[in-house]
């Protein structure tokens, strides 16, 4: 060996045994996925030991910093000026700042009489976004999730704070949107994630539980695959040059599809707007190689052409316009014909250089002399701000002849596209091998028409599954369909599939529920996970409905003893305490409640029941104001606000919400009876007396329109037809009314 060969070798070397020595004493730092008990990922922080300058370079690029724990020397935001926000669309006052060295986001409202309410506070665990156009922030939960944070930070106009993409409405996720498989895999290494369900089928329909320690930034491994083979071969002394290349995945010597693939795996997105990706259920999250057929893992669909969704552009766009462009779909271009992903260049450096790819192609494009400032994707490839976060201004990726003409960088408004959420159109394949049972679930997912459905089902049958998953779909599409009966079949179906299967065991609860079979969804819900807060609730509302307040009352504690922060159960508990006659509980589980989910219309319900109970009549309007406003078309809740009006003194509005309560919901027994009620009231003696036979005609036991009726009748002189009414209201369990009829009979 000559001189120079010996140090580079013994360089070499070193770095290695550098690298391996980081490895062996730092056990802990391994973050293999969950697939396999030893998956062969490793700490990244090893391939800097011989990777040296390609590490250094890679960890300025937004990839290294797409995801890490706040700290004072990356933090640019400004936690100190311009920190609160306003949100309209939801009336949630936001404060971002800082403190003991911590930061943290703060909700508050403006509530009844004008006093700060719904105070929620959560600290800052982790970043999402380099903060090159944006960062968005998380926390843990008590179960191990992570959370999304609904305040953004976004670096257009030298930085502001504004909601995160989704979050400027008034049904906003607020501080409960948890981080799914999908978002954290293309935003993060593969991370240690445990839970109840290892099994590949259950944890692509479990969000990602974590226990241990959590990577940060995108790695290495993320496009070479686990590095563990391969610094075992570099290590060994003994392994050729050829045999160490082969123990890792270097995408260039990949096959075209191979190539693009790497990154495909996070930069392809159809829209965000529908189930535009769905895993592949014999797969475990977290378990795609670079070097591997991407499909075989993940399918994905589009809006059908036509639609009104043509011109898309939306924050992970990238490869979805490129795939677009003339020039990928006649040449062998891939992501990396321009991209270097260990390094990206700025300013000049980077008009400089994508200017060159261009020209490798275009060098004769304008024969002209263009102005000294001309860059080619300015005009090619400019940049758009992005219709499903409006914060962000992107380059866009699909290469075009001519730049349009429009003001590619004009303001929106989220709520100006609030209606591009709600497609119900068809969904046709977009990037996906042959499986119609993909296609069919994603259609249902946008959709549960009859029709789809139906041809789910139809599939399914033709092509039988061994796992829960598709089955699991189709009960799902027939629950949101109202049709519990089958839904419940084919929640059966899953099960019998796999016992274990928590999402099935969960649906399956609520199904029977809504079917009126309580005894059966007690025995399902009873035999769930312990840790499962939403069986826990589900079976505390089993026992509700049983009339066992104290069961419901144990049940709902053990689900908020898991996660305190679940709205329903708390609402729940009010009820089950309300039935004990623990107003004072009842009272502090309804605010709960809504202290955590601002715009739970039920809990605000509830609320205003009891508060009317005990006289508070005034704050008791204010929350069954606040119920409507989230939720107008509810019958319910229009009754119960006429109830109140009238209650008050206030007919004419009162007579307004009762006929919207009858109107919304004409067989909704009670409200025809209160309307009745207050025309009555009024004087209508006639219309009074047409809504109390209706009332009575849906619900026959109805024992105080009896009574009203029959009251009605003996004034008019119809003493026989008001004595059956008025006998019947004397069999009422209410003892007031029952002493009321026995005064009225005849």
């Amino acid at each position: 060996m000559n001189k120079k060969a010996f140090l580079a070798a013994t360089t070499g070397g070193l770095a290695l045994a550098a690298a391996l020595w980081f490895f062996h004493v730092h056990p802990s730092s391994q973050n293999p996925t969950p697939a396999a008990a030893d998956s062969g990922y490793v700490n990244s922080q090893t391939c800097a030991g011989c990777h040296q300058e390609i590490s250094k370079t890679y960890h300025l690029t937004g990839m290294a910093r797409s995801f890490y724990r706040p700290a004072a020397e990356n933090t640019v935001e400004d936690y100190t000026v311009h920190n609160t926000l306003y949100n309209q669309a939801s009336d949630r006052y936001y404060t971002m700042f800082q403190r003991d060295g911590k930061w943290y986001q703060r909700r508050h409202q403006i509530g009844f009489g004008g006093a700060e309410t719904n105070v929620v506070e959560r600290q800052v665990e982790y970043v999402i976004g380099s903060g090159n156009h944006s960062r968005t922030y998380l926390y843990r939960n008590s179960v191990g999730n992570l959370v999304e944070m609904p305040v953004s930070w976004y670096s257009e106009k030298g930085g502001y704070w504004a909601m995160s993409p989704g979050y400027d409405r008034a049904n906003q996720a607020d501080f409960s949107r948890t981080i799914v498989n999908e978002c954290f895999s293309c935003h993060n290494s593969y991370p240690q994630s445990s839970g109840p369900d290892t099994a590949a089928h259950a944890s692509n329909f479990a969000d990602p539980v974590f226990t241990g320690k959590i990577p940060e930034g995108i790695d290495c491994q993320r496009c070479h695959g686990p590095g563990r083979a391969h610094i075992e071969a570099a290590g060994s002394g003994k392994a050729t040059p050829a045999i160490i290349r082969s123990t890792i995945v270097n995408p260039a010597r990949l096959n075209h599809d191979r190539q693009l693939e790497t990154c495909l795996q996070c930069h392809l997105e159809t829209t965000s707007r529908m189930a535009s990706k769905l895993p592949r259920y014999d797969h475990a999250p977290f378990s795609y190689k670079p070097g591997q057929p991407l499909t075989d893992y993940f399918a994905w669909f589009d809006h059908a052409p036509g639609s009104g969704h043509d011109d898309k552009f939306e924050i992970a766009h990238a490869a979805y316009r490129l795939r677009m462009s003339a020039c990928f779909r006649s040449s062998q271009m891939t992501c990396t014909t321009c991209h270097d992903p260990h390094q990206i260049p700025r300013g000049e450096e980077a008009k400089r250089h994508y200017d060159a790819v261009c020209k490798t192609c275009h060098a004769q494009t304008h024969a002209a002399q263009m102005p000294a400032k001309a860059e080619c994707i300015a005009c090619h490839m400019p940049k758009r701000r992005s219709d499903d976060a409006v914060h962000v201004v992107m380059t866009d990726h699909y290469i075009q002849r001519n730049k349009p003409a429009r003001d590619l960088l004009a303001p929106m408004q989220e709520s100006d596209l609030a209606k591009l959420d709600n497609y119900r159109g068809e969904v046709i394949p977009y990037y996906s091998s042959d499986n119609d049972l993909y296609l069919d679930v994603a259609q249902v997912q946008a959709s549960p028409s009859a029709t789809g459905i139906l041809r789910l089902e139809q599939n399914l049958a033709r092509s039988p599954q061994k796992g829960p998953g598709f089955y699991y779909q189709l009960a799902e599409a027939y629950e949101k369909s109202g049709k519990h009966a089958e839904a419940i079949h084919w929640y059966d179906e899953a099960l019998q599939r796999d016992p274990e299967f928590r999402p099935a065991t969960d649906g399956l609860g609520v199904a029977l529920i809504s079917a009126g079979n309580l005894d059966r969804a007690a025995a399902v819900l009873e035999k769930a996970n312990p840790a499962d807060t939403v069986a826990l609730t589900d079976l505390g509302n089993v026992y509700l409905k049983q009339g066992k307040p104290d069961l419901a009352e144990q049940t709902l504690r053990r689900a908020l003893t898991v996660n305190p922060d679940t709205p329903d159960a708390r609402n729940l508990l009010g009820l089950a305490l309300s039935q004990k006659q623990d107003w004072t509980g009842a009272e502090q589980a309804f605010r709960a409640a809504i202290a955590i989910q601002p715009d739970l219309a039920a809990a605000h319900q509830n609320l205003a029941n009891l508060l009317a109970r005990g006289g508070d009549y005034a704050q008791a309007r204010y929350h069954l104001e606040k119920a409507i406003a989230r939720e107008p078309d509810n019958a319910d809740t229009r009754d119960r606000y006429g109830l109140l009006l009238a209650m008050t003194g206030s007919l004419d509005k009162a007579l307004i919400q009762l006929r919207e309560a009858v109107r919304l919901n004409p067989s909704l027994a009670q409200a025809h009876g209160d309307l009745a009620n207050v025309l009555s009231a009024q004087g209508h003696t006639e219309s009074a007396t047409d809504e109390y036979r209706r009332a009575i005609q849906l619900n026959p036991d109805f024992y105080e329109a009896h009574l009203s009726l029959g009251q009605i009748l003996l004034r008019a002189g119809n003493k026989a037809e008001a004595q059956t009414h008025i006998a019947k209201a004397a069999q009422s369990p209410d003892p007031d009314v029952r002493q009321a009829a026995q005064k009225a009979l005849p």
